[in-house]
């Protein structure tokens, strides 16, 4: 049969996903990219596969439900996972990358490929008669805003999402801060963590209380004038209003972080991870925040060792879209009313940079088979990506809220296993057994050698 072409809306991690997928099994893409002619409210450059929050793409262990995440992207073939290897960054047991080479890595391979045609356009309205892959994002633009919910009949759901702040390396004080990673003793010094005594810490807190935010945009604020935020992303100023010790709890937890100048550990603690290859800078470990630049400046100088921290870019906040997708979509990503169209990314409710970029994975496939006319694949429940496409296309979709990689949305063993470490280490074997009898999906793919790689 004569090969087809499909379009894919946004060059994203999912976006860039699809389009790599349907053109490397041998259909021509149309890939749109409104950068740099639109910017958005939170990208700086015009590269595809950005990263705008944290560097970190989650853990490498298979017993971690990110780690099961990626073992299952890798068997499949996924750009992003290949390429997020070959730039990370030393980040212990987690997968970091240095996001500008990251990008470049991805942009070359998509503008390089014989049957990609990245187009860098507004796409305004989802096309009528070519297949297509929305992969937007959570910034998608206010004309195709309108043409997706002209075609859903639904109305958005919102919630916040802030990005951690970027500190220059040389300005970090090395006289306080220390390196460390948490219960690692394979990659001692990954990150460097700034300690507080008791009394630093009650005052950075009360600083948060204080401090004043950046008021939400028009495109920014819902009807209700309510802030939601995701669960999994909280500002640091909105975990300091629950309670004084939920930063103790959360982003600034000490536990397992040996102070070598006083052999205990610190009554709380900000952790920096090297966020690019050369070492010169760290971003703030969950550090999100929608603080005013200039008193969001004020305030982390109070954080111990970074008192003269110079910032090359501040925490800021921005809105973050998705559809209904339990209403809306199948297993398979496909929208339930039109065959030949497909959702993949931060809009259909999926969290996380390798939770995003797998489902364009999956939707890439799978838009190949509706190229082919072949049927679509809904991957098994007991791999990671299959539960995660399962959650988002039948949650309760009145109160449904975008969700991450975890272990508890795969299905449970019919014999609990007590011990929870060996509990994950089962979700994970039994996940990978299952995908690797999804054979069908590597058909018509060109065998290229890609290392899979994880730490032990």
């Amino acid at each position: 049969m004569g090969y087809k072409k499909a379009i894919v809306v946004g060059a994203g991690l999912a976006g860039s996903e699809a389009a790599w997928q349907i053109a490397e099994r041998g259909h021509r893409v149309d890939l749109y990219e409104m950068r740099p002619d639109r910017q958005t409210g939170a990208h700086q450059t015009d590269q595809c596969a950005e990263l705008v929050c944290s560097n970190s793409l989650g853990s490498l262990l298979p017993d971690r439900a990110s780690g099961m995440l990626k073992e299952e992207m890798a068997l499949l073939r996924s750009l992003v996972h290949k390429v997020a290897l070959e730039t990370k960054v030393p980040a212990g047991g987690a997968l970091a990358v240095d996001r500008e080479l990251f990008a470049k890595k991805i942009t070359d391979s998509l503008e390089k490929h014989p049957r990609i045609n990245l187009i860098r356009q507004e796409l305004k309205e989802i096309p009528q008669e070519t297949p297509t892959v929305v992969a937007s994002g959570p910034l998608t633009s206010h004309a195709l805003s309108e043409s997706i919910q002209s075609l859903t009949s639904q109305d958005y759901l919102y919630f916040y999402d802030a990005l951690a702040p970027i500190v220059d390396t040389d300005s970090i004080n090395y006289d306080i801060c220390f390196r460390a990673s948490r219960r690692d003793t394979e990659n001692v010094g990954d990150y460097l963590n700034c300690p507080f005594s008791k009394e630093e810490y009650l005052r950075f807190h009360q600083a948060l209380l204080e401090a004043p935010r950046i008021p939400l945009r028009e495109f920014e604020k819902e009807e209700s004038q309510n802030e939601c935020f995701f669960e999994g992303c909280l500002p640091i100023e909105v975990l300091a209003a629950r309670d004084i010790d939920a930063l103790r709890y959360g982003p600034m937890r000490p536990v397992g972080l040996t102070n070598p100048r006083t052999g205990r550990w610190p009554y709380a603690a900000v952790q920096l991870r090297q966020d690019n290859v050369a070492g010169s800078l760290y971003n703030l470990v969950g550090f999100q925040t929608n603080i005013k630049w200039t008193e969001q400046q004020e305030i982390l100088r109070l954080i111990p060792g970074l008192e003269k921290a110079e910032f090359v870019r501040m925490g800021q906040m921005h809105r973050n879209t998705f559809i209904n997708s339990p209403k809306l979509l199948e297993p398979s990503m496909q929208f339930r009313e039109k065959a030949g169209l497909f959702f993949a990314g931060q809009i259909v409710g999926v969290e996380g940079y390798m939770g995003n970029a797998a489902t364009g994975l999956l939707a890439g496939i799978n838009m190949t088979h509706f190229l082919e006319e072949r049927p679509l694949t809904e991957l098994p429940r007991e791999t990671m990506l299959g539960s995660l496409c399962w959650y988002v296309t039948h949650a309760e979709s009145m109160h449904f809220q975008p969700m991450k990689a975890n272990f508890g949305i795969l299905p449970s063993f019919a014999e609990k296993i007590r011990s929870k470490r060996e509990r994950y280490q089962a979700y994970s074997d039994r996940g990978l057994a299952a995908m690797k009898t999804c054979a069908n999906l590597a058909l018509n793919f060109p065998d290229y050698p890609m290392e899979i790689q994880q730490d032990t």
